[in-house]
């Protein structure tokens, strides 16, 4: 397989989506812990890369496979999914894709023995959601719940999860995980959480017609699409709040609140979207905001803990 059909396979450019909160949750720790382990960081750094790329591979190839073989979908299966478009075959795919979560899988189980089970369990329910979202006899992105469960495959597993589990790297030598400290933590990533699950649901709102052509009866098909359009917008607003409360809590450095700057850009860039959704045109807005709302959030904590 040629370099740039395996880079368009795994979706390389969505890898942004588990950096971000990788880098945030390591300041996380820093600002709360005043402690890093570098070493264990870059080990979950590429054990979570690998695993966000296997993930996608699964989605498309799922997609493929899953697809009605009818005239209606040889569009999708010939010119738009990647499977299709590059004649990725089923074993080249699936080869790829446990490869990549098996090597994923074996660096996790060792940063698992010298850390402890908490991120075993982190890990586990990690995998499960990333592999069940689109693969298994009854994947859930087909159904109703769609795109709750994609909210917590790119918002909770990579908002909140990456981010804690950055966090439990960090400190697993010092500080016990407590229902207090994982509120803390599940507050503080909100706004990451929130800006990324946003792209999901992007692209499922853009692509509302044909997931009906597939036989994808989401919640866009049952609520319709002006009602998630609002939870579209009113998700960002739901990140922003988390990032106040989190200030006050004293679980972030005031210096954070700058990120509120963000929201002019990311309202203009909101508008354009609830206007007209088309995938090739605007779906890209959803990754334009949630990396301008992260890597706010990232230069303006980091001026917290420089001045703090």
């Amino acid at each position: 397989m040629k370099p740039k059909v395996f880079l368009e396979f795994v979706e390389i450019k969505s890898l942004i989506a588990s950096v971000l909160p990788f880098v945030l949750g390591s300041m996380y720790a820093y600002y709360n812990y005043h402690q890093l382990h570098l070493g264990y960081l870059l080990l979950f750094f590429i054990a979570s890369s690998l695993f966000h790329m296997a993930t996608n591979a699964n989605d498309n190839y799922q997609d493929f496979l899953h697809a009605p073989r009818n005239d209606d979908n040889q569009e999708f299966l010939q010119e738009t999914n990647v499977v299709g478009v590059n004649q990725i075959s089923i074993g080249q795919a699936r080869t790829i894709t446990f490869g990549l979560a098996g090597i994923s899988l074996i660096i996790g189980l060792w940063l698992v023995t010298q850390t402890g089970l908490p991120l075993l369990w982190m890990g586990l329910y990690s995998y499960a959601v990333g592999y069940f979202y689109a693969g298994g006899p009854k994947p859930i992105s087909q159904g109703p719940f769609g795109e709750f469960f994609s909210g917590f495959t790119m918002g909770f597993t990579m908002g909140f999860m990456i981010f804690w589990i950055a966090v439990f790297i960090n400190t697993y030598d010092t500080a016990a995980i407590t229902w207090q400290s994982t509120l803390a933590v599940l507050i503080a990533s909100g706004l990451a959480i929130f800006a990324i699950s946003n792209i999901m649901l992007a692209n499922n709102i853009c692509d509302m017609d044909e997931d009906i052509a597939l036989g994808r009866h989401t919640i866009l098909y049952y609520l319709g699409k002006p009602v998630m359009l609002q939870v579209f917008a009113w998700s960002y607003v739901a990140g922003y709040a988390c990032l106040v409360i989190a200030v006050l809590m004293g679980v972030l450095p005031k210096f954070s609140l700058l990120t509120l700057l963000s929201i002019i850009p990311v309202w203009k860039n909101t508008r354009v979207f609830l206007h007209k959704q088309v995938k090739r045109e605007t779906f890209t807005i959803s990754i334009k905001n949630a990396t301008l709302i992260c890597l706010s959030f990232i230069v303006f904590m980091g001026l917290g803990l420089i001045f703090n």
